[in-house]
């Protein structure tokens, strides 16, 4: 497994950029699964993705001899699902959906028509099963071990909690002053942006539009929602000013970073990157000349999610807990 790089882009900027984040998180919950003897060797695994989690759960079940089945989101490009294929795991996609909701509803729904189906296989949760942040701590060790001194400040997309929360949670067992920023596409239900919808929204990793339980909102300081366009800037910015090919969600995080490090110069920001831009090469790069200048964005500040508005807000959430919903938890 490829340890990520730490690519230092400013005096308060550092990437933490990896080939395919989950790949720590799925090969730890694989093998602590193994060991519980809540899985067993030859056993097929199972779960909905919408792309990075998919790649890294098919190289999971290769290594330890599990068979793994893949419910994709539409938004899953062809090269990951020949890597998909060719690894040996049975995919099928979802049809297209006009929103993130749809699309994640559709996803669950299925597994769970295969799960009736097959009830020996073994859905892998990664929305819900905290067996998800135990790849992290490796990765927070290795943070902690660089930069043992610096006033840290971690920046990266929610998603399904995991991997945002699992290093922060354990960067604070050593230093509870370690803060997090977490970055979400509007349009997702777990910091309250549902009601706005982003059309060109594709950044459906770093959202949800149903309530995921492996997000610890109270280990959250600050929370950034971001259109497509914003987060388009950011990855173009990133790689234009520092020779860095990362995925969408890095571009939003990277241009949430910056400002945040404008704001608190005195901090060390670490961006997590979680993925290439590989997979975002006709929906983002190919679409360059349409990127914003970074220089001339911010966010609107709010004080509460109902004032938020689009293309970009901010607000100090300030390790609330989670907030009411208003809508069924999908399993």
């Amino acid at each position: 497994m490829k340890v990520p790089d730490l690519v230092r882009l400013t005096d308060g900027l550092v990437l933490l950029r990896f080939e395919s984040m989950k790949i720590y998180s799925a090969l730890a919950a694989v093998r602590h699964l193994l060991e519980r003897g809540t899985v067993r060797p030859g056993q097929t695994l199972i779960d909905s993705s919408s792309g990075i989690y998919a790649y890294a759960l098919a190289l999971a079940c290769h290594r330890y001899g599990m068979r793994c089945h893949i419910v994709a989101s539409t938004t899953v490009d062809a090269t990951t699902l020949a890597q998909l294929e060719i690894l040996g795991a049975a995919v099928e996609q979802v049809g297209p959906s006009r929103n993130l909701e749809l699309d994640q509803e559709l996803r669950v729904r299925r597994v769970r028509e295969i799960l009736a189906e097959h009830p020996g296989h073994h859905w892998m949760r990664q929305y819900h099963d905290d067996v998800h942040y135990l790849g992290y701590r490796e990765v927070a060790d290795r943070i902690a071990a660089e930069f043992p001194a610096a006033p840290l400040t971690v920046v990266g997309g929610v998603g399904s909690g995991a991997s945002t929360g699992g290093i922060v949670e354990r960067l604070r067992v050593a230093d509870p002053s370690v803060r997090l920023v977490g970055v979400q596409p509007f349009g997702s239900v777990t910091f309250g942006s549902q009601d706005h919808h982003d059309p060109e929204a594709i950044i459906a990793g770093i959202g949800s539009s149903i309530v995921f339980d492996n997000v610890r909102h109270h280990l959250y300081d600050t929370v950034h929602w971001l259109d497509f366009t914003h987060a388009m800037s950011g990855a173009v910015a990133l790689l234009r000013g520092h020779a860095v090919f990362a995925g969408l969600s890095t571009g939003a995080g990277y241009l949430t970073a910056a400002y945040e490090a404008r704001r608190h110069p005195d901090r060390l920001h670490l961006v997590i990157g979680a993925d290439t831009g590989h997979r975002y090469v006709e929906r983002v790069f190919a679409r360059h000349a349409e990127a914003l200048d970074p220089a001339a964005l911010k966010p609107l500040e709010v004080r509460t999610p109902e004032e938020m508005t689009m293309p970009w807000s901010r607000m100090t959430w300030q390790r609330a807990p989670c907030p009411a919903h208003g809508k069924e938890r999908a399993a």
